[in-house]
Parts: structure tokens; C-alpha cells; sequence
């Protein structure tokens, strides 16, 4: 079956909003003296998006690059967005999985030289507080499947050289490195997945378990010598979904000095239905389990809205139909289950979840952790200063 790789993923590009907020404004004009006000605006909080997009869920898109149009980058702005980890590469699909993910990092790696005034590559942890002090936005390229290696390990040196810091193994299907959430059997790590994770820890990028099987999980954590990560999810304590991770994966991965990023998905409530209030019960017991320094979010959207929501739902119920047909769907995916939280979307997203954290009694420290500096203490301890 011939599908858009895109269509696989349609969940990391949907964001909606309610309206733009004046935070760093919309994408800048190049004037002379544009570079100097960047410089010289307000410090602000770090906040890094674990795993998301910068998208707009209104326009067709090839591939799994950036779209880096005027009204994304304003959103992104809007929203206070310091650095997200974008999936770029193969994830699903007939296309040749080595061939198209260096497709798309040589493509996304055009578009940030031509906004190089509104967003950065990171290599580098550095590379997240420069992204918040002087408000261009970090892109962190990450992969969603470790399929491109295809049955070379070597070829993690080859998209670490590329820029690629995130490898995730495995989608919700198994592969070569071991068994994604929806794989029946929870077979675990492969020892070509070992072997992969040793090379990904020599060449000191991070290894994400999102949507993996609860034993990959496990073994993985346990094989890996730098601290490992689970860029994406949620509590299965709280909601029994396969995308979700236990609360033995959690703390395995927090005990290893890891990172644990909580997304706005339909997977956080048993309905399907998600809301804000189920993020901040997701995250409180991610904190419970794991400890306040460990816990961050990765909300697997976007900061623009979808401007047609009737038009929108027909789409959905047709990628829902695909991802099924394709085996890589999730339980708890279903036609009328938004891909997003309804009331966490658009640029004012991260701004409403501090006010839910403040109001629950999380103090400002904690909440500053969890929005952006526990991900880039991780990033340090993995990649470097």
C-alpha cells in the first residue's frame, strides 16, 4: 500500500488555537535591525517540546520535513517555543527507509539556512539556551523508527554526522531492533537493537523508547550506558493503553537518570477524549513515579490551528482507516478521537499548562523543569554541553 508518510504521523503535526499570543511575535522581517532585537529581548523560560512539529495541519506536505511558513513560525513564536524535536526520516510506508530519511535531513537542513533568523539546528545542549535566549527556535532532529539502519548499526555514526539526536527504535510495529507497543508478542530488544543502542551511545545521541513494547523498554534501559528516554507518552497506570508506558518502564528509566516527556494525546483518557486536566494527572503521577527531575513534555503536536474542524474530522476518520489497514494504528485511535488535547492547543498551549501546574501547588522551579530544564539537563548528560 502506497501511502504519504506524512499520513503516518498525522497526529505531530495537529495543534489548534485560540488566538496568537505577542510572546516573540510573528516571523520577523530581515531588516537591519532585526538581529539585534533577538539579541537584546527579555530572557525567557526554556521550553522544549520533547517530540512535536512545526507545522501547519492546514496544508498538504510531502514527506516529514518542517513546513516553516510565515504563519507557522509565528505560532511557534506565539507560544514561547524554545526547541522541539521534529521527526524527520522513514517512520512507515514503501519508500526505501535509508534513501528517505537522508532525503529529509538534507531538505530540513535547506529550510533552516533559509530562516536561519527564526530557527537553529541543535547539535549540542548549548544549543537549547541559545535557542531560548535570543529566540530563534531549536530544531532537534529525531527519528520515529529505527528501520533506516536497515542491517548496518554503522549507520548510526552516519545520521549522527548528519545532525540526527534522537533515536527512537522502534513504531508501534516490531523491527529489526525489537517490538513496538502494538507488536503481540513484547519480545523485547534484539541484539541487533543492542548493538545499535551501543553505537548510538558512542555517538552520544539519545536513545527514545517511545511507542516501544514494554520489554524493549526494559531491556533497553538495563543495555544502555547513558541515561535513555521516553520522549512521548503517557501512564499506563492511570489509562491501560499499549501506548502508554507502566510505572516499572518509568522508574527504571528515571533511576537511570533519564527523561520521561508526557504528551497531549487522545491516549491519556480511557474516553479517548483527552483534556488539560488529564496532561497535568498524567504528569503529576510521572512525577511520583520517577521524581520531579525526570518528568517533561513532549506533546506530539504543533503549535497552529486547524481552521476547519468538520473538514478535519473526515481526514482523521481516513488516516485512522490507513494507519489500521497498514498495521501501525494504536489502540485507543479511533475516528473521533482528536490527536491532540482540546484544551491545550494552539500558541497558548504551554502558557495554560503553567497555570493548571500553578494552580495544582507546583511551585515555579518545578514547573520550569518540567517545561524545558529537565530536558536539557538529559541533553547535556547525553549529547554534551
Amino acid at each position: 500500500m502506497a501511502i504519504d508518510r506524512r499520513e503516518f504521523l498525522v497526529a505531530t503535526a495537529l495543534g489548534m488555537t485560540t488566538a496568537a499570543l505577542p510572546a516573540m511575535g510573528p516571523a520577523r522581517a530581515t531588516g537591519a535591525d532585526d538581529g539585534l532585537a533577538m539579541r537584546t529581548a527579555p530572557r525567557r523560560r526554556l521550553i522544549v517540546n520533547a517530540l512535536g512539529g512545526l507545522d501547519d495541519p492546514n496544508m498538504e506536505s510531502d514527506g516529514l520535513v518542517p513546513s516553516l511558513t510565515a504563519r507557522v513560525l509565528a505560532d511557534a513564536h506565539a507560544s514561547g517555543l524554545s526547541a522541539v524535536n521534529v521527526t524527520l526520516g522513514y517512520v512507515a510506508g514503501d519508500e526505501d527507509p535509508f534513501e528517505a530519511s537522508v532525503r529529509d535531513i538534507a531538505a530540513t537542513d535547506a529550510l533552516v539556512r533559509e530562516h536561519a533568523r527564526d530557527v537553529r539546528k541543535v547539535l549540542a545542549a548549548a544549543d537549547l539556551e541559545a535557542s531560548r535566549d535570543d529566540g530563534r527556535i531549536g530544531l532537534v532532529y529525531g527519528f520515529q523508527n529505527g528501520a533506516m539502519l536497515g542491517e548496518d548499526a554503522t549507520r548510526v555514526e552516519v545520521f549522527a554526522n548528519l545532525g540526527v539526536r534522537v533515536f527512537q527504535l522502534t513504531y508501534n510495529p516490531a523491527n529489526r531492533l525489537g517490538d513496538g507497543s502494538m507488536a503481540p508478542d513484547n519480545r523485547g530488544l534484539t541484539p541487533f537493537g543492542r548493538e545499535a543502542i551501543a553505537r548510538i551511545n558512542a555517538a552520544r545521541c539519545m536513545v527514545d523508547l517511545s511507542h516501544s513494547g514494554e520489554q524493549t523498554c526494559l531491556d533497553a534501559a538495563q543495555a544502555s550506558k547513558a541515561p535513555i528516554s521516553i520522549n512521548h507518552t503517557g501512564c499506563r497506570a492511570l489509562v491501560d493503553l499499549p501506548r502508554n508506558k507502566t510505572d516499572a518502564e518509568l522508574r527504571l528509566v528515571a533511576e537511570r537518570g533519564g527523561f520521561v516527556g508526557i504528551y497531549f494525546m487522545p491516549f491519556l483518557a480511557a474516553s479517548g477524549h483527552a483534556h488539560a486536566a488529564d496532561v497535568v494527572a498524567h504528569i503529576d503521577h510521572a512525577i511520583d513515579v520517577c521524581g520531579e527531575d525526570h518528568v517533561g513534555i513532549g506533546t506530539d503536536g504543533s503549535t497552529t490551528q486547524i481552521d476547519d474542524l468538520q473538514a478535519y474530522q473526515a481526514t482523521l476518520a481516513r488516516e485512522i482507516e490507513k494507519r489500521r489497514a497498514a498495521g501501525i494504528s494504536a489502540a485507543g485511535e479511533s475516528p473521533d478521537t482528536y490527536p491532540f488535547v482540546v484544551d491545550l492547543r494552539g500558541p497558548d498551549q504551554f502558557r495554560e499548562l503553567q497555570r493548571l501546574l500553578a494552580a495544582k501547588g507546583h511551585s515555579e522551579a518545578r514547573i520550569d523543569k518540567i517545561l524545558g530544564l529537565n530536558f536539557l539537563h538529559f541533553a547535556r548528560s547525553v549529547w554534551g554541553a
